[in-house]
């Protein structure tokens, strides 16, 4: 057993691609995309996640590239500044974990990576045989002892081998958007925040150079949208957005001419099994804990880090690797999944009285004679999940 295909060149398989190699395996990476894909939003890495970066060798890299967010500012619908906090608190950051730049995270990974590993870019499986015969849209079919699906929660691999999305999604009642816009606020690792009764805007600037991100989260019933279809996703933000005070106006023509628009519904996958034969799921495909949780970078990086380390100690025997990767990333996977409902609440308010609440208290919280008990319900929960796995040692 030494050779493997990946599908999916993001987080997930980028680690995944990097432990094996360090185990002495061929890998072969496949990607939708032309290139790796730059951009993307903030992500966060903590607790086991930091150890596997540290275990990488690239610890101080992407601490070279942390985004350095300083502080959160609300505003009202009038553009009056009303409550401001730490932009930790905000993240629900304490200690050494680390935020980066997704883009930024998945350069340092394909650096690290693409000197020993083949990649093929702008290519894609369409078929997946039992012997691991597997075949491209554009390049030969290759046969190859594992196929890990590390392509993310519309996993491509996992609907060839397991069958529909719609057998494992689970919509948790809301839809998000993240675009580049003008830095027209003039933010300078800042956050601006306007939440109303089901829908939440936030602009964010991580380095000047001139741009930021728009971030829209809004609550909302599962409903049928094609994940390909950009004018369409633009337009039902559009159409949720509308009405709304304080910079949206400006913030969603900015959005209509972004190229890097991303938007989907905020849903986990659960699975009863991540494997099947000699195909397995890493990350979002098998497990994604979405948006809300905070933690589906840190899912990404352990996860690949656990199935990389179960096949170099299986020695061939693919469903015991599988078992393992299952044994030890279970519990791991269920308290971060658990994070993403409990986060969600606190990102889209369902009324006028809730968000006053949460803003009131957010103008309290540093006068607050038992604040350190308030924080520590904030960011103790996102700890405890974060370190809720004991990694082996690399061998």
């Amino acid at each position: 057993m030494t050779n493997f295909l990946i599908s999916g060149a993001s987080i997930a398989g980028t680690t995944t691609a990097y432990w094996l190699r360090r185990h002495g395996f061929d890998v072969t990476v496949v990607e939708r995309a032309p290139s790796i894909r730059e951009g993307g939003y903030k992500v966060d890495i903590r607790g086991a996640a930091l150890d596997v970066v540290e275990r990488m060798g690239i610890l101080d890299e992407v601490r070279a590239r942390r985004t350095g967010m300083t502080t959160a500012t609300y505003y009202d619908g009038k553009g009056k500044k009303v409550a401001a906090i730490d932009a930790d608190l905000f993240g629900g950051r304490e200690g050494p974990d680390e935020e980066i730049m997704r883009g930024d995270l998945n350069e340092i990974l394909y650096e690290l990576t693409r000197h020993d590993t083949e990649y093929l870019f702008d290519d894609s499986i369409t078929a997946i045989a039992e012997d691991g015969t597997v075949t491209f849209e554009k390049a030969a079919p290759r046969r190859f002892d594992v196929v890990i699906g590390a392509d993310g929660a519309h996993s491509n691999t996992r609907r060839l081998v397991f069958g529909d999305e719609s057998k494992f999604a689970r919509h948790l009642g809301a839809y998000i958007s993240i675009s580049t816009v003008p830095n027209h606020l003039g933010l300078e690792r800042e956050e601006a925040v306007h939440a109303a009764p089901g829908r939440t805007a936030n602009v964010y600037s991580t380095r000047q150079d001139g741009t930021a991100k728009a971030l829209f989260i809004w609550s909302g019933p599962e409903a049928p949208y094609d994940h390909r279809d950009v004018a369409g996703q633009k337009a039902m933000l559009t159409e949720t957005m509308a009405g709304a005070g304080w910079v949206v106006p400006e913030l969603l023509m900015s959005v209509r001419a972004a190229d890097d628009f991303y938007f989907d519904s905020v849903s986990q996958i659960h699975m009863d099994s991540w494997s099947s034969g000699r195909i397995v799921l890493v990350g979002d495909a098998g497990y994604c804990a979405s948006p809300a949780s905070g933690q589906g970078t840190s899912l990404a990086l352990v996860g690949a880090y656990v199935l990389a380390l179960e096949l170099a100690r299986a020695d061939g025997d693919l469903a015991a690797a599988f078992a393992a990767y299952e044994r030890e990333m279970r519990p791991f996977v269920a308290a971060n999944q658990a994070l993403g409902p409990a986060n969600l609440r606190g990102m889209v308010l369902p009324s006028r009285f809730m968000v006053w609440f949460q803003l009131t208290m957010m103008k309290l919280l540093p006068h607050l004679p038992g604040k350190d008990r308030t924080i520590e319900r904030i960011t103790g929960p996102i700890r405890e999940a974060a370190s809720a796995i004991t990694l082996k040692p690399v061998e």
